[in-house]
């Protein structure tokens, strides 16, 4: 995820301080991997520097000064570009997943590879649960339910490769360790 883009995104609708970004950001990206705090204020610094984003005041709130940050035609035009790019299919494919399971095949047996693929898959079907049961969560928002629609269809493909690989590892395990 392009972190400076997200920001720009978000302060496109108005100004905002670092603090309303990062509340917005779990607002709006509510499974996504935690923002710290720490990086919503570097990438703002670096978005100030590239002239994407400058200050538009200071506010004091009962607490300590915020300085809010607002947009730049830059800053805009950069956004605009981003939204308009079409996001490549990933050309790797690596994954700790992928990694792992090929390692454990060269430095194992048959039975650890199988034992940790069927775990693999049990943590992935447990994590489907979790979702779906978010979809199923009357009071959950529509952002929440887009994540979940999300996070389900990437373990899907997970699970179904789990299981075929699953099918075959006696044959990648030959074929690893051969080599």
């Amino acid at each position: 995820m392009s972190t400076p883009h997200v920001l720009l995104g978000l302060l496109a609708t108005g100004p905002k301080h670092g603090y309303d970004l990062k509340r917005d950001y779990d607002l709006r990206l509510p499974k996504a991997k935690p923002l710290p705090y720490g990086q919503v204020y570097a990438t703002l610094g670096r978005l100030e520097r590239d002239g994407l984003v400058a200050r538009a005041g200071q506010e004091r709130e009962a607490g300590p000064d915020r300085t809010p940050y607002a947009v730049t035609p830059p800053g805009e035009a950069a956004l605009d570009s981003w939204l308009g790019a079409v996001e490549p299919p990933l050309p790797h494919l690596n994954s700790v997943l992928l990694a792992k399971v090929i390692i454990t095949l060269l430095v194992a047996d048959l039975s650890r590879a199988r034992d940790y693929l069927s775990r693999q898959r049990q943590a992935h079907t447990d994590r489907v649960r979790e979702l779906t049961a978010v979809k199923t969560d009357p009071t959950a928002s529509v952002a929440d339910v887009i994540a979940a629609d999300y996070g389900i269809n990437h373990l899907d493909a997970d699970l179904r490769w789990l299981r075929t690989t699953l099918d075959r590892v006696a044959d990648l395990h030959r074929e690893v360790t051969a080599r």
